[in-house]
């Protein structure tokens, strides 16, 4: 989750580079396309690669997935590209939600209580009350919508397909989705920096995806979600470092609700995790016949 972080904070770096020249539809058509692109290109050889047990779910989540980064784009055009991340890290609590509400996810009272850190932090960090236009925060909400929703699908979906193919599919869908408005209208790269950035964007994107992929095959949907959220304290540290972004009481406190809250919230999933295995072997494995006649002897 963390690698995934890292990708995700150099995508919103080159996000803000490639928005002055391209439009929202020419940088979604080349994430999702280029990154279609190179998997197939990656993992097309040793067979079908779109073949997976779940095709509805994974053609859901594509579709959900590329609402969300559509959306997000559209944000960020619009908003400071804060604001936009803030809005966009609501989602955790959407992802709890939906996961409660379609797999019936227990959420303990310290989780909530941990997201309500997180989204405070966030709100600190970046502070939103700037004056905003309406449109922006409109599509910064769906963004923060669908992406809970997504989240929520990435985790049923782990259980039985790889993180390649929930990418796939998502590329897939995406490129589909943009494609026309890209060729109503499209933009190229008219030199080697913006080809370089393009390729940026799609090569992090990659590298974001499928590590969050495939840390949802270790951990809740909404967990993974707070884990995620340290993208915005790398953020932030990338501004300090290569944007000359001061440094103030906002950067320390709200990363410091952020990352602890998510400390706080791993060292209760380790305890409940200590407190399982106690209990199974106290009980003991049935056999064939439902008794524990050979987990006693």
């Amino acid at each position: 989750m963390l690698i995934s972080a890292c990708g995700f904070t150099a995508m919103n770096l080159l996000l803000k580079h490639a928005l002055a020249v391209f439009s929202v539809w020419d940088v979604g058509f080349y994430r999702f396309a280029g990154g279609l692109a190179i998997l197939l290109l990656l993992f097309g050889r040793s067979g079908n690669p779109f073949g997976g047990p779940d095709t509805k779910l994974l053609l859901l989540r594509g579709c959900t997935g590329s609402i969300a980064f559509i959306f997000f784009i559209f944000s960020v055009k619009l908003l400071p590209v804060s604001t936009a991340l803030v809005l966009l890290y609501m989602y955790p609590t959407f992802a709890a939600i939906f996961a409660a509400w379609l797999y019936r996810e227990s959420v303990s009272r310290p989780a909530w209580c941990c997201m309500a850190a997180v989204l405070a932090g966030v709100v600190i960090l970046v502070d939103p009350a700037r004056g905003a236009d309406t449109t922006g925060v409109l599509c910064g909400m769906v963004s923060a919508l669908f992406a809970g929703l997504t989240i929520a699908v990435i985790r049923r979906l782990k259980q039985t397909n790889g993180s390649v193919v929930i990418y796939l599919y998502f590329c897939l869908v995406g490129a589909l989705v943009t494609m026309p408005a890209y060729l109503a209208s499209p933009t190229l790269p008219a030199d080697l920096p913006q080809l370089l950035v393009c390729a940026g964007i799609v090569l992090a994107s990659i590298l974001g995806q499928l590590m969050m992929n495939q840390g949802f095959g270790y951990c809740r949907s909404w967990e993974g979600g707070l884990y995620l959220t340290s993208e915005l304290v790398l953020t932030a540290m990338a501004g300090i470092l290569l944007l000359g972004d001061p440094v103030g009481w906002r950067f320390f406190t709200g990363g410091g609700l952020i990352l602890g809250s998510a400390l706080l919230l791993q060292l209760e999933h380790v305890r409940n995790g200590r407190q399982a295995p106690a209990a199974v072997a106290e009980k003991g494995p049935p056999d064939r016949r439902g008794s524990r006649h050979r987990a006693q002897k």
